[in-house]
């Protein structure tokens, strides 16, 4: 069952982000996937370190569902040169100077007032915002590494954010040298990626809930060039830019990761080639994966949409064969070479009688 959490206004629709490689995150993409852990953030400090503190979505999300979701506390950090920042309000810092792009600035609550007693309104965030104190300026540019960001990483326990694509590994790394809980948004590729794969394959992380297949529609900055295959502008001049192969990467765990996946197709050798330069099977399709087979199965990586630990064992990749001991093989089947693949092993094969 979907939980109602706080929804959007119109004055709150997109979520700002300021490297060029970086997309506002739409409000509804972030309720959707957070309905799946509503009862993971009870007396939690959640960090949004990838954001700009007052325009990002990430930011009203949480501070419209900060008493719903019981949090403890709330922390999102800026940083300098957001071509967004001042964009949709008029702030002033602990300096009691105007926020601007010149700097990168942190919003670190414990509570947000409701002035209904019944939720939080965007008038109740707008008013906390002004409020003196709540907004201050960082010493440094706000960049997720600096010495200054990580002081706030340590204090937190859940981050939720969309970190730039380009740097989507160092950013991954970083969460794990502090153990931190995560819920982030990057490329379906980067589950290949030598850095991110031995998480998957060791099932410390794992794909989100929400987002399966197609792609996704990001806001993008005004100065943004429109050279990617799906984009729009709106008739306020908004500019959108479509996205493929989008999704969360967490781990925070919900129970429909740990459904089976109904099959119902057998092993037959015609239909499931063998690769050239090892033994293991192609699979075209996840839904093609056949119940029967006992040996090593190559499927596609959007198989990790319907993964399930307790029914599969993710045994390594086929990749190019060299990216460290989990790239066993390049998939190479009769003579070409195949997309990237992830190679798993069924843990409940059924043996069926003729």
């Amino acid at each position: 069952m979907t939980i109602k959490m706080a929804t959007s206004n119109s004055g709150l629709n997109h979520a700002a982000k300021a490297k060029k490689d970086e997309f506002y995150t739409d409000y509804d993409v972030i309720q959707s996937e957070m309905n799946y852990y509503t009862d993971k953030f009870e007396n939690k400090v959640v960090l949004c370190n990838c954001d700009d503190p007052f325009e990002s979505n990430f930011a009203k999300f949480f501070l419209r569902n900060f008493n719903y979701l019981k949090l403890k506390r709330l922390i999102c950090t800026s940083y300098s040169g957001s071509p967004v920042t001042g964009t949709q309000l008029s702030l002033f810092d602990d300096y009691n100077e105007p926020v601007t792009s010149q700097h990168g600035y942190v919003m670190d609550i414990s509570s947000v007032p409701m002035s209904n007693g019944r939720g939080v309104t965007d008038a109740d965030v707008t008013a906390l915002l002004h409020s003196k104190g709540v907004v201050k300026r960082l010493k440094g540019d706000g960049d997720f590494a600096s010495d200054e960001c990580i002081s706030y990483l340590k204090q937190s326990d859940i981050v939720v954010t969309n970190p730039p694509f380009s740097k989507f590994r160092s950013f991954v790394a970083l969460l794990e040298k502090y153990q931190k809980d995560f819920l982030i948004i990057g490329n379906v590729n980067a589950m290949t990626y030598k850095e991110i794969f031995p998480l998957i394959q060791s099932n410390k992380v794992w794909l989100g809930a929400s987002i399966h297949s197609g792609d996704r529609e990001f806001r993008v900055p005004d100065n943004y060039p429109l050279k990617a295959a799906g984009y729009r502008v709106d008739e306020n001049g908004i500019k959108y830019i479509r996205v493929k192969g989008v999704r969360w990467f967490t781990t925070l765990d919900y129970s429909q990761r740990h459904e089976d996946l109904i099959l119902y197709k057998r092993y037959l050798p015609d239909e499931y080639p063998t690769y050239d330069n090892y033994e293991a099977i192609h699979v075209s399709k996840t839904a093609d994966i056949p119940m029967d087979y006992e040996g090593l199965m190559a499927v596609p990586i959007t198989f990790m949409d319907k993964y399930n630990p307790e029914q599969f064992e993710i045994v390594g990749e086929a990749n190019h064969g060299s990216d460290g001991p989990l790239d066993i093989f390049k998939p190479v089947l009769n003579g070409k070479t195949k997309f990237k693949r992830i190679l798993i092993k069924n843990r409940k094969v059924q043996h069926i009688e003729d």
